[in-house]
């Protein structure tokens, strides 16, 4: 079965990136159990806690990656992502 590692870029106080876990969880949950869907997890990281990823993506939290690719930055669309995570193989 195939795998989805979602991975919500952030930092707390961000309403962005509230909205985005939102988005996120919300999609999963509809998913969840779906014939065709994968296997998903989400965890989530901080740019306050990781130097590297503040260099990266300060000025574009909230970002979400799936599998390691950037998906999407800004506002996540429940749609696109829902279409993405269908597509993981």
């Amino acid at each position: 079965m195939a795998t989805a590692l979602l991975t919500l870029i952030g930092k707390p106080g961000c309403h962005l990136c509230d909205d985005a876990r939102e988005v996120v969880t919300g999609v999963v949950r509809t998913l969840d159990g779906t014939p065709g869907a994968p296997e998903m997890a989400i965890e989530e990281r901080s740019i306050l806690d990781d130097a590297a990823l503040s260099d990266l993506y300060l000025e574009d939290i909230p970002v979400l990656m799936i599998n390691g690719t950037v998906h999407n930055y800004w506002r996540i669309d429940p749609d696109r992502l829902r279409t993405a995570l269908l597509a993981v193989k």
